[in-house]
């Protein structure tokens, strides 16, 4: 895949109401991409370790993994998409570009890191994520 990003990667937050979950999951995405330092993250839980969603600890794992080339979340459920939202709307709190993908949490982010380390663009990421609502199981 071309590097459309002139080097920079689109980075990774991926929010649950579990710390341990969307840290799994970011693990699991990075391994399965075969790349150790792709730009991925859990933003899970409250500051304080327990479950929920928080602004503070999606906004700071937006940071840590924006390297110019944009930022895609993904959520697991409601409140989770809601909050990332919120951020999306107030416009001044996530890095820019920053994309909310309407994907499931652990398929489409091993799709979406998969392309963010080979230098896909956030819509290619996006795609790629989004893709995964087609895989079937039966």
């Amino acid at each position: 895949m071309a590097d459309a990003n002139n080097g920079a990667r689109v980075g990774i937050v991926l929010v649950s109401h579990s710390k341990q979950v969307a840290d799994a999951v970011a693990s699991m995405a990075a391994a399965l991409a075969g790349v150790p330092d792709a730009p991925v993250t859990g933003a899970g839980g409250l500051p304080d370790g327990g479950l929920g969603t928080s602004e503070e600890v999606i906004t700071e794992a937006a940071r840590r993994v924006d390297a110019g080339a944009g930022v895609a979340l993904l959520a697991d459920l409601g409140s989770a998409v809601l909050t990332v939202k919120t951020l999306l709307a107030e416009g001044d709190e996530l890095p820019g570009p920053a994309r909310l993908l309407d994907a499931p949490l652990v398929e489409g982010a091993i799709g979406a890191v998969v392309t963010a380390a080979g230098g896909g663009d956030l819509a290619a990421v996006a795609a790629a994520a989004e893709e995964a609502y087609t895989y079937r199981k039966v």
